[in-house]
């Protein structure tokens, strides 16, 4: 069993501070068979923009890779995490090694028993194949896996394989040991308070990241009192951060810098906010349900060089009418979002070196 006292300290500081996780997609090459030269360049990319954690095996690397006729969860899983020890014993630098965790009981317990023998630190316990059961069964389910390694719960929403979880779910999760975070991604904001209310009111160490990729800056900002228990929403673990990561690590450090000094809200960070999102939808593509968000953000990662091309798992997933305009209209108009110069500057290190 791993534990939350497990975890190096200063990386176990900085995840409680607050801290960028990207979701890391999957490089294929165009037989669509695992790139690592590329999974190991974004590992590096993600590593030196500042980022304090990767999540692997989670939506943006694809669930099919947990497919037997696929079978690429083991090889991603460590083989990344052999990168990112690699270079950050290069760098000097530590982060946090997630791993997603999937399916019922006996598969969830499976992954994590392999995370924890591949070096992760945490899992991102994803609840999809509980659609239709009972709150206790999914509690017993959490339980379960957080015996094995430490857990960061998720929100996922319904149109993406997620499902309604009440603030009694939440209640009771908060109750689990070694529970280290939740990541909370309904993109809802009633249901968004649920979890922050059912985490303040539990009084434990539990820290919150933002998945809602449509409203990042305002989670991040946003202050909240239930009666004087305060909590606040500290990082983000995000599809959206897998691209333009360097900008994403100094977007949050500004927001910490107003949040943990009392500062005034700059109007300019709410104009941003907006800007932010409409970069996401045209990254996630919610205008066709989001059929191309990983497409998307693969798009924007080729331009960059940081994969070969846009392929997935599914040749049929691809982006969807329109959306590498939207991508391209978005890259202009916010030129202060992109991270183009500081990945042009470093891409021949991370992929050759």
């Amino acid at each position: 069993m791993k534990t939350i006292a497990d975890i190096d300290s200063s990386v176990l500081t900085a995840v409680r501070r607050g801290t960028v996780i990207p979701a890391q997609p999957l490089a294929l090459d165009a037989e669509r068979h695992f790139a690592p030269r590329y999974q190991r360049a974004l590992c590096r990319y993600y590593i030196d923009a500042g980022a304090g954690g990767i999540a692997v095996g989670v939506h943006s690397t694809q669930f099919a890779i947990r497919n037997r006729e696929i079978g690429l969860f083991e090889p991603v899983l460590r083989e990344t995490s052999r990168f990112i020890d690699e270079w950050c014993a290069r760098t000097g630098r530590s982060i946090l090694k997630v791993a997603g965790i999937c399916g019922r009981t006996e598969q969830a317990l499976y992954e994590a028993d392999f995370a924890v023998g591949s070096g992760y630190d945490a899992g991102l316990l994803s609840l999809s194949a509980f659609a239709g059961d009972s709150v206790e069964a999914m509690l017993a389910h959490c339980r379960a896996v957080a015996g094995h390694l430490p857990v960061i719960g998720f929100y996922l929403q319904p149109s993406v394989g997620g499902r309604i979880l009440p603030y009694e779910f939440w209640k009771e999760f908060a109750q689990i040991d070694n529970v280290l975070a939740i990541k909370m991604a309904p993109f809802n904001r009633y249901c968004t308070l649920d979890v922050v209310r059912a985490v303040a009111e539990s009084g434990r160490d539990i820290t919150l990241y933002t998945g809602n990729d449509d409203n990042i800056v305002i989670d991040l900002l946003t202050g909240y009192d239930f009666g004087g228990r305060k909590m606040r929403i500290r990082g983000g673990l995000l599809g959206h951060w897998c691209c333009w990561t360097k900008k994403a690590v100094e977007l949050l450090e500004e927001i910490h810098n107003v949040t943990e000094h009392s500062a005034d809200i700059p109007a300019e960070l709410l104009t941003r906010n907006v800007q932010i999102t409409d970069c996401n939808a045209a990254f996630f593509d919610p205008q066709h349900g989001f059929a191309g968000c990983i497409p998307g953000i693969h798009e924007v990662l080729h331009r960059q060089g940081l994969l070969p091309g846009i392929w997935c798992l599914d040749p049929a997933e691809t982006l969807s009418e329109g959306q590498a305009a939207e991508i391209t209209r978005v890259h202009d108009a916010y030129p202060h979002l992109h991270d183009d110069a500081f990945v042009r500057e470093n891409l021949e290190k991370w992929l050759n070196d």
